[in-house]
């Protein structure tokens, strides 16, 4: 039976964190699919949806184990919809891991065969921050070395 998992988030923007991500996480699965959700705490996008899943599907090109999708509803039903046995999620630091154990515990209540992975970020990366990333790009400051790919 296939392995696969799912990478839920608003990846505004995809970042070379998320990236490890999803690369170490295929030495656990089979197939990892990239979610982009619409997140209902966030007003507005700062870069389009439709762009930045251009911008995946450009980096993991020649990675065929890996697939981008956009979705409109709870992650635990997404998963169960595509065939996931687990979510795969990113820690940088304690203050997320309070925030994605939230998350998980009530996914797992939504979703019995659902279990969520975490994978600690790399030192090298922990720093990077979606948010940090928009505010430097919106003031024309260079965030190439962020990303996996050429905006």
């Amino acid at each position: 039976m296939k392995r696969v998992a799912v990478f839920p988030g608003s990846f505004d923007p995809f970042t070379k964190g998320h990236e490890d991500i999803v690369l170490r996480g295929l030495k656990l699965f089979d197939e990892i699919v990239i979610a982009i959700g619409y997140n209902s705490q966030k007003n507005k996008r700062y870069f389009e949806i439709d762009y930045m899943e251009a911008k995946i599907n450009e980096t993991f090109a020649n990675i065929p184990q890996v697939s981008v999708l956009v979705y409109s509803e709870l992650t635990a039903g997404l998963a169960e919809r595509i065939g996931a046995c687990a979510i795969l999620r990113g820690l940088r630091n304690t203050t997320d891991f309070e925030y994605e154990n939230s998350i998980s515990q009530v996914n797992r209540d939504l979703n019995d065969k659902l279990e969520t992975i975490f994978l600690i970020t790399s030192p090298e990366l922990a720093a990077l921050n979606s948010s940090i990333i928009r505010e430097v790009h919106k003031y024309q400051g260079d965030v190439q070395k962020y990303l996996p790919y050429a905006l």
